[in-house]
Parts: C-alpha cells; sequence; structure tokens
C-alpha cells in the first residue's frame, strides 16, 4: 500500500475557503460600484483574492452566479415582507408589506436592482437542473402568504380576492419602485404615501363589493 503524504490528506479534508455567500457578496459590491457589467467572474475573484477557478468550481458562468444572486436576494427580500404580512390588524399588515418593497428598494439599491436582472420563469428556462429546485418553491411562501391575508379580509381566496390583495401589495409598489431602479435611483420618500394610498384604495373597493 503506497502511503499518501501527509500534506495530501490535510489538502482533501481542509474547508473550502471562500462560502459561495462571499463570492455572491462580491458580486454584489462589484455591482453597486460599476453596475450589472463589472460584476464579472475575474472582477469577483480579484475582489476576494481568490483563483478564478475557485470561482468557477461554484459557478459554472457569470450569468449563473448573478442567478443565483438573485435567488438570494428574493430569498433576503422576502423574510421581512412576510414577517409584515403576519400582523393580526390587517391594514397594517397591508401597508406593512407595501410600504417593505419601497423601504427595502430605498435601503438596498443595489440587491433591488438585481430583482431587475431576470424573471423567474426565464431561470427555469435557462438553468432548469442548477436551479429548478430552489426556483420551483421559491415564491410558495408569499403566494400562500397572499392568499391567507385576502381569505382573512374578505373571507374568502377566490381568484379574484387573491387577484385584488396580489395587486394592492404587490402590483402598486412594485410598479412605483420599478422606474427608479431602472434608472439607478433610490425610490423617493414621496412615494411612501403614495404607495399606502393607493394600496388601501384597491383593498377598500373589494370590501365595498362583497
Amino acid at each position: 500500500m503506497v502511503e499518501r503524504p501527509r500534506s495530501y490528506t490535510a489538502r482533501v479534508g481542509r474547508s473550502a475557503k471562500f462560502t459561495e455567500d462571499d463570492f455572491l457578496d462580491a458580486a454584489l459590491s462589484l455591482l453597486a460600484e460599476g453596475g450589472t457589467g463589472a460584476a464579472t467572474i475575474t472582477k469577483v475573484a480579484e475582489r476576494m483574492a481568490a483563483p478564478v477557478g475557485s470561482v468557477y468550481h461554484r459557478f459554472a458562468s457569470r450569468d449563473l452566479l448573478l442567478a443565483r444572486l438573485w435567488v438570494r436576494t428574493v430569498r433576503r427580500f422576502q423574510h421581512g415582507y412576510l414577517e409584515r404580512l403576519t400582523d393580526d390588524d390587517l391594514d397594517v399588515a397591508a401597508t406593512g408589506a407595501a410600504l417593505h418593497v419601497v423601504r427595502w428598494a430605498r435601503e438596498h439599491p443595489a440587491e433591488a436592482r438585481v430583482l431587475t436582472l431576470y424573471r423567474q420563469q426565464d431561470l427555469v428556462a435557462r438553468w432548469p437542473d442548477e436551479l429548478d429546485p430552489e426556483l420551483s418553491t421559491l415564491n410558495d411562501a408569499a403566494t400562500a402568504a397572499v392568499r391567507r391575508h385576502a381569505r382573512r379580509r374578505y373571507g374568502r381566496a377566490d381568484a379574484a380576492s387573491v387577484r385584488r390583495v396580489s395587486f394592492a401589495i404587490v402590483d402598486v409598489p412594485y410598479a412605483a419602485v420599478r422606474p427608479h431602479l431602472l434608472a439607478g435611483e433610490a425610490p423617493p420618500a414621496m412615494l411612501d404615501a403614495m404607495v399606502v394610498t393607493a394600496c388601501r384604495s384597491v383593498l377598500a373597493a373589494g370590501r365595498a363589493r362583497r
């Protein structure tokens, strides 16, 4: 039996120096500084003082790296959004969720711009093997939360009620912030009151038609 050098055993058992989040954080910082084009595999490796091969070991391409950054960003955004929808007061829950979209985009401009890079269905089509297990359930919690809110508010979770709630707390705030994100600017503070007014108006109209 050939005895392996001790250095070989040490290399095999040694944990990775950088985590996936480390590389994603580096890509995010590059995006914040220079836009989407700045986050190349080479630049990420330079930012981490890591070999280029170590980045490719985790991400087969720059596009896949950015796609995984998108998935992580969605999860981080959803954490606060879903938390606000649990409030016992329905109006506080709805306006809190809508405002979370605007304020989160203002406080996390680089991550908010990441969310404009892709659509979920496009990522599934492009990387079915790499991303489908994550993407297939990515929005399940948010979808369920919207349905629960519709049932709590209107006493039912039929298609019309769910669509109304989704429009008020998802579509309205996203439509408000998206032009600013695409322009590379923070959503202005004046949007807060406008989004709340629109959200309340849409939801109140649903109650009036019960």
